[in-house]
């Protein structure tokens, strides 16, 4: 038989190639029990090549790389190994390579107790500490488990870019766009198997947000079977919390069972007053109906009710420090707060999975249903009931504007002083016949259903196609509700400040239980479609990857109300987007030990469905020109892979484009006083900087880290500003007869944003010590941190004297300025310790884990937001000359020391 020349060429090329392929076999074990651990990754770093162990532990993975590599092996909760191995010749028989539990993951359940706080108030949930609990990268660990409790910020960015996704379906809320942590909170033990993708990288499973996304995936087959006891005790959020968890061992190998529930508590958390009432309940049943499809039904019931907090101006700090809490008092010699949040919505989920070597796909249906609730106190033609407010504290009468009078300054303080809280029995005793003060809950009672796919396919072994769809329909019910009474027979259902009704063709007297005020349902329709390719080789990777989005959203008034009566009652039009995004990146390795990544994103997202409608409780009025959001964001990242230093340095630059915001306050501006809703559109947004996180392993039982975050967040156009407000009541108490003023352009270009700290820096020293117990220390300061500024009064508006409609004399540029200047404020330091120890006992682990945060009891603000009460020069200049004004900046203040003690016992 005669081949040809190309033949033989090509026949030789092979056995060439194939007599440089080497492999590194091995069994990989637990090593304690000694037991071999299937699924654990490994991979040759700044290779592609990758492998998982089988049930036996075994292992074996090809090469071409030749010479001195480093073999790295991972398993979600086990310490990540990284082993320099020699790759010469046919094979390297590595035998048996042990991995240890990293206990650690229990400060998982610490972080828990940080995201917990997120719950404190819609600012504070926009950090995205929740969605870094997966990641083993050191920068963001970092950022979550130490720069998180001063409400740090990963590039700046708001909690709504990062997307989170159960199974694969996509978990953010239309309300707001945040991932919804409290729907899935105090479960710990079955979400932790999480697929974490950085920043704009490529997922598998949608095209993600440009924070980043995370994938829980709540199949039992990739939990740990057997079952797990736990019990925490803590001063932050909640002062205990119990947990069982059971996995059941698969006998036949197609079913596979999990549940587990939780119970937390606390009287009051750190901040006083703040109780904690929480349970969720978590069952998974997934069947392996072959060898390629499977179903997984999960079932998940979280309920969370917890007292909320205030925002304190300095001079309420300076009287009472930062653990008070204006909203709660003694009633019967218990704690009442006024003002609690409930959030209630459990989900269901049926998933099939189908699984051969070349594709995969992801078919889910979701539904969610349930209510989040939010109390607060409402008087009506009464007395303010918050012991803060600004006429019962001292600056009210420092600042008068008839002249100081420090005699009723000192009286107002010991007053104060004397009674800090609310007093309840004052608000029943007011209370007679028709309600002057009553409990109200701000109720929104939503359903949801979610479709969604999701196919996976290795079109060849360096080429991966990803695709997916999401179809989702959300309504709403959106209403106040009458919780108590307080004593009163009954409450009329008049807006006390222009006496008209808030529903003219309902009844005028309401009871408890009854909706007032406001009520009205949203609808919002959202189809998602993505691609993504993914290619590797060699030392090059690409990805390219595109999504179409189509939302709509909806308002139908339920109320009639008389200040608009012709634009509350029944359907809006509809809003219409559509939206498509792109991205891309490409890695180079320069070789095992060095690569580069480049990633770009040009993103159009539509605005939340909370900043859409102007005042959507009393009428259908939509944001005026309402567009998407326009992103362009890119980073530049290099990476270190040396046998004991590891780490990376990433440059990155996001522009956020014509972001809309609406804003609600009572403002005595230059054109005149009302209560306001204030409209920001055409608004950019320049997010700029650095983040270094480096890693290196002195010994086998030391470890040294350091991180660094250097940034600026500011303003990047001067947007334009609108004010709308009802006109009912009395002429002369009007702006205009509108109800609208375009107020112009704000002057903001750069004053920086109010995203957390813009400079963090963090060294920490780890020690395990081969008897299984381990301790770190990390030190942190952090600083160039900003309130929140008022946008109004940086409006042409803020000149004019309202009685005369003339600019103040004094209003030059330069007083101006001083008096709108933006402080940082104070820099700190946090010493934070963590350990802990473990024991095995006859097949059973027990283990222990404690944290100190804040060791040295600093006190620190994390953020917050000047007043917009003194809209014009005149009045804000008045009240800043004792300094100490009524109408000062409020401020959130971070926890002192706190601790978190986790006992566990697994069998």
């Amino acid at each position: 038989m005669k081949y040809s020349p190309t033949f033989l060429f090509w026949l030789c090329t092979l056995f060439a190639i194939h007599a440089q392929q080497s492999s590194v076999l091995g069994t990989v074990l637990d090593s304690r029990g000694k037991k071999p651990l299937k699924g654990v990754l490994i991979t040759i770093e700044g290779t592609t090549n990758t492998v998982q162990t089988d049930s036996a532990g075994w292992f074996r993975l090809h090469s071409s790389a030749s010479g001195t590599q480093i073999l790295h092996l991972e398993l979600a909760d086990y310490v990540i190994q990284r082993i320099p191995v020699v790759v010469e010749g046919d094979s390297l028989n590595l035998n048996s390579i042990f991995l240890e539990r990293d206990f650690r993951s229990e400060q998982a359940d610490n972080l828990i107790t940080l995201t917990d706080s997120e719950l404190l108030d819609d600012e504070l949930s926009s950090i995205s500490t929740g969605l870094l609990q997966a990641t083993r990268d050191v920068f963001l660990s970092r950022s979550a488990f130490d720069f998180g409790q001063a409400f740090f910020r990963v590039r700046g960015y708001d909690s709504q870019y990062g997307q989170v996704s159960i199974n694969g379906v996509p978990m953010n809320a239309f309300q707001d766009g945040r991932p919804q942590w409290n729907h899935w909170g105090g479960l710990n033990d079955v979400t932790r198997n999480q697929h974490f993708t950085q920043g704009l990288q490529p997922s598998e499973y949608n095209f993600g947000g440009i924070l980043g996304s995370t994938n829980i995936d709540t199949r039992p087959s990739g939990l740990r079977p057997g079952t797990r006891l736990s019990s925490s005790f803590s001063n932050r959020t909640y002062a205990g919390r119990l947990m069982a968890t059971y996995t059941a061992k698969a006998n036949t190998n197609r079913l596979f069972y999990s549940i587990s529930a939780s119970r937390r508590w606390a009287k009051q958390g750190y901040i006083d007053g703040t109780l904690y009432d929480a349970y969720s309940i978590f069952g998974a049943l997934e069947y392996r109906l072959n060898a390629q499809n499977s179903f997984n039904f999960t079932g998940i019931w979280a309920s969370n009710r917890r007292g909320r907090s205030s925002a304190l101006t300095e001079e309420v700090f300076r009287l009472v420090g930062k653990r008070y809490n204006p909203y709660w008092g003694e009633q019967n010699g218990k704690i009442r707060n006024s003002r609690e949040r409930k959030i209630e919505q459990p989900l269901w989920m049926l998933n099939h999975f189908y699984t051969s070597k070349k594709f995969g796909l992801n078919t889910a249906i979701v539904y969610q249903f349930g209510v989040n609730k939010r109390s607060r106190l409402a008087y009506f033609s009464a007395p303010n009931p918050d012991p803060t407010y600004y006429r019962y504290l001292p600056s009210f009468y420092v600042n008068s504007p008839i002249g100081a009078n420090f005699t009723s300054a000192r009286t107002a303080e010991q007053g104060f002083l004397s009674q800090p809280q609310l007093h309840w029995g004052r608000v029943y005793s007011a209370n007679e016949e028709r309600a002057a003060y009553l409990l109200q809950d701000d109720v929104i009672d939503t359903k949801k259903i979610v479709l969604n796919t999701i196919g996976n396919m290795k079109i060849s072994p360096t080429l991966k196609l990803d695709v997916g769809a999401t179809y989702q329909q959300f309504k709403a019910e959106n209403y106040a509700s009458i919780v108590d009474l307080l004593g009163a027979h009954a409450h009329m259902d008049i807006d006390a400040f222009s006496n008209t009704r808030n529903d003219i063709n309902g009844d005028l007297e309401k009871k408890e239980g009854d909706r007032f005020g406001y009520d009205y349902g949203t609808a919002a329709l959202k189809f998602e479609a993505f691609a993504q390719l993914r290619y590797s080789k060699k030392r090059w990777d690409f990805f390219l990857a595109t999504q179409y989005t189509k939302s709509t959203y909806q308002r139908n008034g339920r109320f009639q109300n008389q200040r608009f009566p012709s634009n509350s009652l029944g359907k809006s039009e509809k809003l219409r987007f559509t939206d498509v995004d792109f991205k891309g990146g490409m890695g180079y390795r320069l070789n095992g030990r060095h690569s580069l990544l480049w990633n770009a994103a040009r993103v159009s997202k539509a605005p939340v469905l909370q900043n859409s409608f102007i005042n959507p409780r009393e009428n259908n009025q939509v944001v005026p020109q309402l567009r998407s959001e326009r992103i362009t964001t890119l980073d530049i990242g290099y990476y270190l892979r040396l046998p004991k230093l590891t780490g990376r340095l990433t440059g990155f630059y996001s522009r956020f484009q014509d972001v809309t915001d609406v804003n609600f306050f009572f403002v005595d501006a230059g054109l005149g006083s009302d209560f306001v809703q204030e409209v920001i559109t055409d608004m950019d947004k320049l997010h700029k900087g650095i983040e270094v996180g480096l890693e290196y392993q002195v010994s086998s039982m030391v470890k040294l880290s350091a991180v660094a975050a250097m940034a600026r967040y500011s303003f990047a156009s001067e947007p334009l500003v609108s004010i709308n407000f009802d006109t009912a009541g009395a002429e002369e108490n009007h702006i205009n007869q509108e109800g609208v003023v375009d107020l112009g352009r704000a002057r903001i270009k750069d004053y920086k944003l109010a995203q957390g700290p813009q400079q963090a820096y963090s060294f920490g020293v780890h020690y395990r010590d081969p008897n299984y117990w381990w301790v770190s220390a990390t030190t942190n300061y952090l600083t160039d941190n900003y309130a929140n500024i008022s946008t109004i009064i940086r409006t042409s508006s803020f000149y004019l004297n309202p009685d005369t409609g003339n600019p103040f004399p004094d209003a030059t540029e330069e007083n101006v300025a001083k008096l709108l200047r933006q402080e940082p404020l104070d820099s700190f330091y946090l010493l934070n310790l963590v350990g802990g120890k473990s024991w095995l006992r006859k097949g059973k682990y027990i283990s222990i884990f404690a944290s100190i945060n804040n060791l040295f009891d600093a006190t620190f603000r994390t953020g917050g937001y000047e007043q917009s009460r003194n809209g014009n020069f005149g009045q804000l200049y008045r009240d800043s000359l004792s300094g100490t004004p009524s109408f000062a900046p409020k401020y959130w203040y971070g926890y002192g020391r706190t601790f978190f003690l986790n006992l566990a016992y697994s069998f």
